[in-house]
């Protein structure tokens, strides 16, 4: 595979899973839910009993913000803290009831928006592509998990130089 083919497979992928959001959320708006509380209600159903750190991670965003949405969802009655046994100073996050009618409500609207996406699909493709997609997603999980960071090959100066400390693979 090209190094170009490489880049488009990455920006495809992007493209794919922010035109997703996007469609999802255009659907879910009339629910009144924005797109953190939604993330925020999938990512609980996922794994009931997660940190607030660990669910701003998941969020892809700043403690202090997703603090924020949680307090939010808290006052609505979607979610409820409760503290770690082991560890008092971290909040362990569940639905509340409210919350998992509240999730109810969007997954229908969710499961239409890929049903929609893969619409063009033959049944086998989209079987498929869910099982490539998912053997990439283990690689990448398990690159996560590594500690190792590939060594960066830079570019030689524009006179042809090369930085004598990184050198090229």
């Amino acid at each position: 595979m090209t190094h170009e083919e490489q880049l488009h497979i990455g920006w495809l992928t992007a493209d794919v899973s922010r035109l997703m959001r996007t469609v999802f959320d255009r659907r879910v708006r009339t629910t009144g839910l924005t797109r953190p509380q939604w993330l925020a209600l999938v990512r609980l159903k996922r794994r009931p009993g997660a940190s607030q750190s660990e669910l701003a991670d998941m969020m892809e965003i700043e403690k202090a913000p997703a603090g924020r949405i949680f307090d939010r969802m808290e006052e609505k009655g979607w979610i409820e803290r409760r503290a770690d046994p082991v560890d008092r100073r971290v909040n362990r996050i569940y639905l509340t009831e409210l919350g998992e009618q509240v999730h109810s409500v969007i997954m229908p609207i969710s499961l239409a928006t890929v049903h929609d996406a893969l619409a063009e699909l033959p049944r086998q493709d989209r079987a498929e592509l869910a099982r490539l997609l998912a053997t990439v997603k283990t690689t990448l999980v398990g690159l996560a998990e590594s500690d190792a960071t590939p060594e960066i090959c830079w570019p030689s100066e524009p006179d042809g130089a090369v930085d004598e400390e990184i050198q090229p693979v």
